[in-house]
């Protein structure tokens, strides 16, 4: 081989080399939740999960993966084969944001958990499961719903699930994000009326899919779920995490 064709081949060794450094040193940012993270299908528009957003928010070594799922609890997700499937793709280093909450509360069997049993033991179950595979868990609470009481008082809706959930991050030496209490603030500030704009609200004809408009206090608009995941990612700057490395 002349001297001229070594030096290629080199040159070309060392490239795959350093692309191949490069792929394995992306991190995975897996995402399990339900509705308000979700991915959206867009005859669902305006509707928006936090999850869609959060790509926006990471530098170049992240991969976002967003696994939430419409109508999830933390055990239905389990029960229906969900989490096995994330678990078994799972590497050393990548992140877990788990967010579960709103529909634990549903009275079916299938998804209902207790606050301080099923629930933090599920949680548990996520949280232990994740680490055994090296990954990093970060426990949520439940993203607030604007639901004002006739006296224009923002209602509390999760009640002890979220007392639960940081209990079990408390007990488990696990990150915690109390998004509760974040978009609790940013509802209460923008107020009844401009807090809409968080929320899938729109009138009658606005979009061609939804010809009756909407109404919904629970889910969020694009503009919402992007407010959601700045607070998300603001918080995890706060509080130093090594998440906070794959921000932007």
């Amino acid at each position: 081989m002349k001297p001229c064709q070594k030096t290629l081949l080199i040159m070309v060794m060392i490239s795959f080399s350093a692309l191949t450094y490069r792929c394995s040193d992306n991190v995975n940012i897996w995402m399990v939740g339900d509705s308000t993270m979700a991915d959206k299908k867009p005859d669902a528009a305006p509707e928006t999960g936090w999850g869609m957003i959060m790509q926006e928010f990471c530098n170049e070594k992240a991969t976002v993966r967003n696994h939430s799922l419409n109508g999830r609890s933390s055990k239905s997700f389990i029960t229906e084969g969900h989490w096995a499937r994330i678990l078994d793709s799972l590497e050393k280093g990548d992140y877990v944001i788990i967010q579960f909450g709103h529909n634990d509360e549903k009275p079916d069997t299938a998804r209902h958990t207790d606050p301080f049993t099923t629930y933090k033991q599920t949680l548990r179950k996520y949280i232990d499961d994740t680490r055994s595979k090296e990954g990093v868990p970060v426990i949520c609470s439940s993203i607030v719903r604007r639901h004002f009481d006739n006296a224009g008082n923002l209602r509390d809706t999760h009640g002890e699930y979220i007392t639960a959930a940081r209990e079990i991050a408390e007990e488990t030496n696990t990150a915690f994000i109390d998004m509760e209490a974040l978009t609790r603030k940013m509802v209460i500030e923008a107020g009844q009326e401009k807090s809409k704009e968080f929320f899938l609200f729109c009138a009658p004809g606005e979009f061609e899919n939804r010809p009756v408009g909407a109404r919904d206090s629970t889910h969020l608009s694009a503009y919402g779920a992007r407010k959601v995941v700045g607070l998300f990612a603001e918080r995890v700057k706060e509080l130093n995490l090594t998440l906070a490395g794959l921000l932007r």
